[in-house]
């Protein structure tokens, strides 16, 4: 699945609700499935591990919706211009 066509489609699944939540409220489910990915990867369960990164893209994808972002602009910077 393209980067776009998932940001599309976490926004027709959750943006109403998500916008709703708010950017504030965003950011702490985004943050707390960051912890919750870097507790599957320090116990090695691969399913889980998944599932996690799964969840942060999710969240990640509604952030950047709600903030009027697009995500393959922000990939886009690793392939134009790549941080060393």
């Amino acid at each position: 699945m393209e980067i776009a066509a998932f940001q599309q489609l976490m926004a027709d699944l959750y943006g109403e609700k998500d916008r709703e939540r708010g950017i504030p409220a965003t950011v702490a489910w985004l943050a707390e499935e960051v912890g919750e990915l870097a507790q599957a990867v320090r116990k090695g369960d691969h399913a889980a591990q998944l599932h996690e990164l799964g969840d942060v893209l999710a969240w990640l994808a509604s952030l950047a919706s709600q903030l009027g972002l697009s995500l393959e602009d922000a990939a886009r910077r690793y392939v134009t211009d790549p941080p060393m």
